[in-house]
């Protein structure tokens, strides 16, 4: 008989306990992906960085994603997701400290390259664990869990100016704590892999499978509400990461916020996620239409970033319907991927997804960043934000013109099932 069938499973304690630690990295790794932006107008006043330039720190990042996609989960697969969760969190780590004592462009450049390609093999690889230690359990819950700890790091970069007020005073200190706190990765990962070395000769853990691969050959196999999906992803995320990149300093410039509450304005994004994802998601698997839902958060988009070029109402209005998509849209769009897609395909479609969101946060953020310069956006030229705003506008409205096409051809003879709660085509 099989040794491993002998061994026991393990406990609850255990399996809530590497949840923790490996939470623990994902928030390190979204609290330095995330330090950018409280900085922005630091990096421009004593560095001399153009709008253009910060954008490319956050497009490099995802040029460094979109190559780790291309090759795939072959680490992980190979040498498992203990050794992998270390390894890509010591990446990480190792980005913070030389995008910290970078003095010019082109060291902090490395260093947000060295971030895109662990930050993004680390959230595979911690996924994947996730899988392995809690498939057939809560693996759901725990998913939401792992997901509100990595975007509390988030919260607490777009905060650091009120809680770390004293590092401000150049761009020098908020790039050390943030390198500081990036240890994060490390210390979760150390405490994992400690834990999965012991209780792998103790206990008998899962196995989460092959991590998703693109396959190339799967391309032309996907239908058009795939493509619609896939095409909303792209205008979505174009829409919203790169605003959140430039948030903090327009607030600042542009509204004439502190840094303090620009920072909490910028927070509200991610901290609805954490609470209102979850929500959303209980009522679309109760009443479906998810065509309909994501059209509903595509057209929440559309006026908000035209509210703060053009009005002078609270700056909360926005920032709440703003919210309200990114939880929503979110929410509906990634599991109705399951729905239309075979699974056997679905790492195939994932990665997909992934990659090519990948590549429009890559330019989009650079084309903000450009559009910014080319208008003279400062504190002494507020409107010089507001084509960057358009672009971000548009966006929403070829995000809402998806949605509906999307919504038409679930409704038709080649509907997939996606409008019914079950996701069974009637």
């Amino acid at each position: 008989m099989n040794d491993s069938i002998l061994k026991p499973e393990p406990s609850p304690i255990l399996r809530w306990t590497v949840l923790f630690f490996i939470s623990l990295a994902m928030f390190g790794n979204y609290y330095l992906y995330d330090s950018i932006a409280p900085i922005a107008d630091l990096l421009k006043r004593d560095l001399g960085f153009s709008d253009a330039n910060i954008g490319s720190l956050y497009s490099v990042y995802s040029v460094a994603a979109i190559i780790v996609l291309l090759v795939g989960g072959i680490i992980i697969d190979k040498f498992g997701t203990k050794f992998s969760i270390l390894l890509f969190g010591a990446i990480c780590v190792l980005a913070g400290f030389v995008t910290a004592i970078a003095a010019d462009l082109n060291m902090m450049l490395v260093g947000r390259f060295l971030l895109g390609i662990g930050s993004e093999p680390l959230i595979v690889a911690v996924t994947t664990a996730l899988a392995k230690w809690f498939k057939g359990k809560e693996l759901s819950f725990a998913f939401g869990i792992n997901l509100t700890i990595a975007r509390l790091g988030s919260v607490s970069a777009d905060n650091s100016p009120t809680w770390a007020t004293g590092l401000y005073a150049s761009w020098e200190g908020p790039l050390m704590l943030a390198a500081g706190i990036g240890f994060a990765c490390v210390v979760g990962a150390i405490a994992y892999y400690i834990l999965e070395s012991s209780a792998s000769k103790k206990y008998q853990i899962g196995q989460a499978g092959e991590t998703d691969k693109i396959n190339f050959k799967e391309f032309f196999k996907f239908g058009k509400s795939f493509w619609f999906i896939v095409a909303l992803c792209l205008t979505f995320y174009a829409a919203i990461f790169p605003f959140r990149s430039f948030a903090i300093k327009f607030f600042m410039e542009a509204h004439g916020s502190t840094r303090e509450f620009a920072g909490f304005l910028n927070s509200i994004l991610p901290l609805s996620a954490m609470i209102a994802t979850p929500l959303f998601g209980l009522l679309v698997d109760k009443v479906g239409n998810r065509a309909l839902f994501m059209m509903f958060g595509s057209i929440l988009i559309m006026p908000v970033f035209l509210i703060f070029a053009y009005s002078s109402i609270s700056l909360f209005v926005p920032i709440i319907m703003m919210g309200i998509a990114f939880s929503l849209i979110p929410a509906v769009m990634w599991p109705s991927v399951a729905y239309i897609v075979p699974e056997k395909r679905l790492g195939t479609a994932y990665s997909v997804m992934t990659l090519i969101q990948q590549v429009g946060l890559a330019g989009m953020n650079w084309l903000i960043g450009f559009a910014n310069d080319s208008q003279g956006a400062s504190a002494a030229n507020p409107e010089g934000y507001n084509l960057g705003l358009w672009i971000f506008s548009i966006l929403g409205f070829f995000g809402l013109f998806f949605a509906f096409m999307l919504r038409r051809n679930e409704t038709g003879p080649n509907r997939h099932g996606l409008e019914n709660p079950t996701g069974k085509r009637d």
